[in-house]
């Protein structure tokens, strides 16, 4: 009888443990064929990269999303990534988790925004090929990768013309962002790790600026879903109340949603994917995203 409630209470644990496993490599490439801009060696950490996670074919809306999990900048926080891809599949919504460098390894701005932008031209350059709307390409991001997604919303470019590479002849303009208790601003309610890891020791006051993306907004950012809690004591929710009235302003769509309760990084609500009740954010989002036509 002991040994069968061992085992019993153990499942959870072992579903847990191969719910949480990395996907598999086949579904992962380098950004780049060769090395990525402004690369420090050719290792792993150096090389940033796109793990692709396509929805059933009969649920698929041809809509897709780039994921920049969070993590100061200095890590990817796993949670949210593999997780937010599987919650968009089940929405028909292809999911890109990106790796994108970090300053641990060396790096700072601009490497993060080129690894973001190069996954949305990615992305688009390639929909025929994942059978995706290249109009219909969004970002999400959660904390610091809510700066990056957000960065990417508010200084995006029309691609080079004339480049070689024909992934760069493309738009990096996302076609929509959601942010997830996003550091939005450089300044005096930023996130101390965040901007050091991003900018460096001691950022001139014209970088502080140009990253920081409430003053950046301009009617031509795409529609934006941004939520936060009240009580988060990591990331102020000024960032997110600062970003959506930037938006307002430049007459840009936006929905936002402040929760009263919830500690920073809270995710889908429940880790691994499946495994419990989601957070009201997933359901107010999953309303707008079909607002938007990227979920049915």
């Amino acid at each position: 009888m002991l040994r069968a409630m061992k085992r019993f209470t153990l499942l959870p644990l072992l579903l847990a443990s191969i719910l949480s496993l990395p996907a598999q490599s086949s579904n992962s490439f380098a950004l780049w064929p060769d090395s990525a801009p402004g690369a420090l060696g050719n290792a792993e950490k150096d090389i940033p990269s796109l793990t692709v996670f396509l929805p059933a074919p009969e649920k698929s809306t041809g809509a897709a999303i780039v994921i920049c999990p969070g993590g100061g900048y200095g890590g990817l926080a796993q949670h949210e990534g593999r997780s937010y891809a599987l919650w968009f599949n089940e929405q028909g919504i292809a999911g890109f988790v990106l790796k994108y460098r970090l300053a641990p390894n060396g790096y700072h701005h601009p490497a993060m925004l080129q690894d973001a932008a190069r996954a949305v031209r990615t992305v688009r350059a390639r929909a025929e090929e994942w059978k995706i709307d290249p109009k219909r390409i969004g970002i999400i991001g959660s904390s610091a990768g809510g700066h990056l997604a957000s960065t990417l919303v508010t200084h995006f470019d029309a691609g080079q013309t004339n480049a070689a590479d024909a992934i760069e002849r493309v738009s990096s303009r996302p076609d929509l962002g959601i942010l997830c208790y996003p550091v939005i601003s450089m300044g005096k309610v930023t996130h101390g790790g965040s901007k050091k890891n991003l900018l460096g020791e001691n950022p001139s006051p014209e970088l502080v600026k140009e990253l920081s993306n409430e003053l950046q907004v301009t009617r031509d950012t795409p529609p934006c879903f941004l939520f936060h809690t009240a009580e988060d004591t990591v990331v102020s929710v000024e960032n997110a109340l600062l970003f959506a009235d930037a938006l307002r302003q430049a007459g840009v769509p936006f929905a936002l949603h402040i929760y009263e309760r919830g500690r920073h990084g809270i995710g889908l609500g429940s880790q691994p994917y499946g495994s419990g009740e989601q957070h009201p954010w997933t359901h107010d989002c999953e309303f707008w995203l079909k607002q938007h036509e990227f979920a049915r």
